[in-house]
């Protein structure tokens, strides 16, 4: 490091320094302060539009309760053109699946499911995928049911595989394929979907034989 002896000497190499460095160093930290501020700005405006995503959220919730089915459509179109990427988009589209199967438009509920199960959010693409898999079995596409299932990563729906299992026993009793629907019963049970209505799926797929061992 070089000592300036005298204040002169001093001013001098600052002035030379500037003279050589003060551009940049002003374009630095104008650029820093912009970046700061445009963090601000950044934060402000996603914090608004969550909070305006949540508002709409909770009219599209009310419409639900009141059975307002056309408002809930409508309010779950509304949140996908102006919060895209949001979670409520995915929840809102969930819902509006749930109203097109009720008013028997199958189609478009399985299209709205099929984008949801697409979703990069892992825990609400696999309840799209359950729903989906469900309204292939009221149309009787089991076959395709099992495709959906198999396709499947299990490392991206391990907490689902109890719920998937029961699914694919319903679809194996919906094609007379008793054996494989049982062990896929017993497959559900071991994986922690315990319910008094699996229990009876399975007992009614228990062989006469073993009912009357039991007795």
């Amino acid at each position: 490091m070089e000592i300036y002896e005298t204040e002169e000497e001093q001013v001098a190499a600052l002035k030379a320094w500037w003279k050589e460095n003060g551009q940049a160093t002003l374009i630095g930290v104008g650029l820093g302060i912009a970046v700061i501020l445009g963090w601000n700005y950044w934060q402000d405006y996603q914090r608004g539009q969550a909070e305006q995503a949540a508002g709409l959220y909770a009219q599209l919730l009310k419409a639900q309760a009141s059975d307002q089915k056309e408002s809930v459509i409508k309010l779950a179109e509304q949140m996908e053109s102006q919060f895209k990427g949001s979670d409520y988009v995915l929840f809102s589209e969930l819902m509006a699946a749930k109203v097109k199967a009720e008013q028997g438009d199958l189609a478009a509920a399985k299209q709205i499911l099929e984008k949801v199960a697409k979703a990069s959010n892992k825990e609400l693409a696999n309840i799209a995928k359950i729903r989906l898999v469900r309204l292939l079995m009221a149309n009787k596409e089991y076959e395709q049911g099992l495709k959906l299932i198999n396709d499947i990563d299990p490392a991206t729906s391990a907490s689902f595989s109890g719920q998937y299992d029961e699914l694919t026993g319903d679809l194996y009793v919906a094609l007379d394929r008793v054996d494989q629907a049982r062990t896929s019963y017993q497959n559900a049970l071991r994986n922690g979907q315990q319910s008094p209505l699996l229990q009876m799926k399975l007992d009614d797929l228990t062989p006469p034989e073993k009912i009357e061992t039991k007795k």
